[in-house]
């Protein structure tokens, strides 16, 4: 018996971008499901084709959130240092980017000299955490 399609809800479109880039299509089913939310990994893989994201897993890239959590920033800190060039990032749609471990460790490495003092005043342990 084929399900009749439903539109997307905001905090299920949240869930994908959130898992997008570290989890596999089954996990997210399971997460999504966990919220009640019941959608086929077939399903989930098309929404995030039209995302822009891919359904690849890619552990070692990272979200602009997960770099500001870890850094204790703000995000739109991080954001706003790919915007200007800073920080080497790759659209993954509209409010998303995603960062590549040695584009990280190298605007870490040599920052702008703008913000020189900030990235240095940075936990050093978090940085480790990110970029090993």
């Amino acid at each position: 018996m084929k399900t009749k399609w439903r539109k997307w809800e905001r905090e299920e479109i949240d869930i994908l971008e959130e898992m997008s880039e570290a989890f596999t299509l089954k996990q997210i089913a399971r997460r999504l499901k966990k919220h009640g939310y019941r959608r086929t990994t077939e399903g989930i893989n098309k929404k995030l084709h039209r995302l822009g994201y891919s359904t690849r897993t890619t552990l070692d890239n990272y979200s602009c959130n997960q770099i500001a959590k870890t850094l204790c920033v703000d995000s739109s800190t991080v954001v706003a240092w790919v915007k200007r060039g800073w920080l080497r990032g790759i659209q993954r749609s509209t409010t998303q980017y995603q960062i590549k471990s040695q584009d990280l460790k190298r605007f870490l490495k040599k920052p702008p000299s703008r913000i020189k003092n900030l990235i240095a005043s940075l936990d050093h342990l978090a940085i480790k955490t990110l970029v090993g």
